[in-house]
């Protein structure tokens, strides 16, 4: 099975401020941002399509539906974002920097105030790509998500440690291959 992880594309929201999973919408530049991802998406025949629950990826997924004429997509609650807890929607300067500093370098395992730990999102989008091998008829999926389910589930396929999660670029509107096979996970590409 071809797994397509696909980033939302820029969202509505104030450049530098921490927003997770709260509810924002997509930027005025969508329509824009679309024509640059369609023809990444061409190629595919019939994928099954899912989504994170969170609007901006909910109305790429739907837009993918329209213009592709692809069945309505599955939406699935292990897609969302990282839960930044107490930081949602706060600036990242406006979030204490020893605190800051303290998570930023224990990220992996602790998770910010009221929020959860990469650990648990690696946890819970590996149990999503898992769940989704076992669809034997499935040949294409195509996830709608987000930077943090996208480069949890890059590490997966490498087997390299969480903690370079990370140093994977994930750019908005970007897409990224995952090959599932007989029980083997290979990564194609990152951010194509």
């Amino acid at each position: 099975m071809d797994v397509y992880l696909v980033r939302h594309t820029k969202p509505n929201v104030t450049a530098g401020v921490c927003y997770g999973q709260t509810d924002v919408g997509l930027a005025e530049s969508f329509d824009t941002e679309w024509s640059m991802l369609k023809p990444k998406l061409e190629h595919l025949t019939s994928p099954v399509i899912f989504s994170s629950p969170l609007k901006r990826c909910a109305q790429l997924a739907q837009r993918a539906v329209n213009d592709f004429n692809f069945s309505s997509p599955l939406t699935d609650a292990r897609l969302l974002e990282l839960n930044f807890g107490d930081w949602e929607l706060k600036s990242w300067q406006d979030i204490p920097q020893g605190i800051a500093g303290e998570w930023t370098d224990e990220h992996v395992m602790q998770a910010p105030p009221n929020g959860e730990s990469y650990v648990d999102l690696h946890r819970r989008a590996k149990e999503f790509l898992y769940d989704l091998a076992m669809y034997q008829n499935i040949k294409q999926a195509l996830v709608f998500t987000h930077a943090g389910v996208i480069r949890a589930l890059v590490t997966e396929a490498l087997k390299v440690p969480l903690k370079e999660a990370s140093r994977v670029e994930v750019n908005y509107g970007s897409v990224t291959h995952i090959a599932l096979e007989a029980g083997v996970t290979r990564l194609e590409f990152v951010n194509r």
